[in-house]
């Protein structure tokens, strides 16, 4: 009795296909063409379930992070190097030296493996310019239609030297608050492309790993008592959460917070404050004000500082919360962000 043909796949496809995820040759194909070729490293290539790496004395950070931002593609940037740069950012913001990353993706059925190529290519890049290596990973695909074309997971280790101590804690009463570039450009830059609103053209996402940045802060100044990335609900919730937790009240200056004018434009246009928008490349820096000018300086040194600037300080250690001084005097509460201005963002 002759047994009906059973169909050979082609092997040669220009889309994601459920195969790809179940961990046969289509699999070892996509791995092979698309993740080895581009993040190509010693770890990577032990071809093991995970990375050996190798030991270390110093303390150690750990952080991880999911991305799922609409569309894929913006002015500045893509999903990749946003994966890359956003978890690196938070090592940075534990006062750690990023060394290694891992990256997961989870892909819909029917995504162009172009697609999928120009991202990949973009993390390599970014993780070239932050000194990082992408040593393990996994691939997962989900049929058409359960997910929006590519999410992506990345986990980042760095090392920290005993003599770093960054922590709510050590937050201070005279401490002064620096923002190390300007507010709101990812959020609006994400929010235009995706609803083709026609804002400024040049306009574009800030994302950026900002490891030059903190490397020559806490070379000459130590003394940092906070970092952090006020990515998701923007500026004003990221001091909110660092007031309530260090139990200060930090008081800001409008005056000084500086706003693209496109970014100020569009917000007045749609409704939105640009100290709730998201940001991709910024950093927050908290430190004694003794070492203010001398840390902004620094900063300003770094070609992603350039528009750093001391926006406040923390005026209270009794009670916690965010206070914006207006240019006439009077004085605004900050709140944390009411539920979600512009979901989708990273």
């Amino acid at each position: 009795m002759k047994l009906p043909d059973c169909p050979i796949p082609s092997q040669n496809h220009n889309r994601i296909v459920m195969a790809h995820g179940g961990g046969g040759r289509l699999t070892g194909q996509l791995i092979e063409r698309v993740f080895y070729r581009a993040f190509a490293n010693q770890w990577l290539e032990q071809a093991h379930d995970g990375a050996t790496l190798p030991p270390t004395t110093s303390r150690m950070a750990f952080t991880t992070d999911s991305f799922v931002v609409t569309p894929l593609f913006f002015p500045g940037g893509n999903i990749g190097d946003l994966a890359v740069n956003g978890t690196v950012n938070d090592l940075l913001c534990c006062g750690a030296k990023p060394l290694y990353l891992s990256a997961a993706f989870i892909l819909e059925e029917g995504l162009p493996i172009d697609t999928l190529q120009r991202v990949v290519q973009s993390m390599r890049e970014a993780a070239q310019k932050a000194g990082v290596a992408i040593v393990t990973g996994d691939t997962k695909v989900v049929e058409h239609g359960k997910c929006d074309q590519m999410y992506i997971n990345t986990t980042g280790i760095g090392v920290l030297p005993d003599y770093i101590e960054i922590g709510l804690h050590r937050v201070a009463k005279g401490d002064a608050v620096i923002v190390t570039g300007n507010i709101g450009n990812h959020g609006v830059t994400i929010l235009s492309t995706r609803d083709s609103l026609g804002f400024e053209s040049t306009l574009q996402s800030d994302t950026a790993a900002l490891t030059s940045i903190v490397a020559a802060l806490l070379a000459e100044i130590p003394d940092v008592h906070i970092l952090r990335d006020p990515t998701r609900g923007g500026l004003s919730s990221t001091l909110n959460e660092i007031a309530e937790g260090a139990h200060v009240t930090i008081t800001l200056d409008e005056a000084t917070l500086p706003i693209d004018t496109p970014v100020r434009t569009a917000c007045e246009l749609l409704g939105l404050d640009p100290l709730y928008v998201a940001n991709e490349g910024i950093m927050l820096i908290i430190l004694p004000d003794r070492y203010a000018r001398r840390a902004l300086q620094i900063v300003q040194n770094d070609p992603l500082g350039t528009n750093s600037r001391i926006i406040g300080h923390v005026t209270d250690d009794k009670r916690p919360g965010v206070v914006l001084k207006l240019p006439l005097g009077q004085t605004r509460i900050l709140d944390m962000l009411s539920g979600e201005q512009l979901p989708r963002i990273c």
